[in-house]
């Protein structure tokens, strides 16, 4: 069975929220997910922006509902 190849490409970086001692980065980025729409994507990378863990992706409508949800945090 073939390996299907993703392809990506970081439109903008908002931010890193965690650095691992093996310097993979888990950073907040708009990303554009095999030439589709880009969305709001929060997922570990590699050094090297190669390799990335899972994560998770968001369109506007779900980053505004975080950021209600976040609001109401007391931090």
């Amino acid at each position: 069975m073939a390996t299907a190849t993703v392809s990506f490409e970081i439109i903008e970086h908002y931010g890193v929220m965690n650095e691992e001692s093996n310097g993979w980065t888990r950073e907040l980025n708009q990303v554009s997910w095999n030439e589709r729409e880009p969305k709001y994507d929060i997922r570990s990378w590699s050094p090297n922006k190669e390799r990335m863990g899972r994560g998770i992706t968001l369109t506007k409508e779900e980053v505004a509902s975080l950021k209600v949800f976040l609001n109401q945090l007391s931090l």
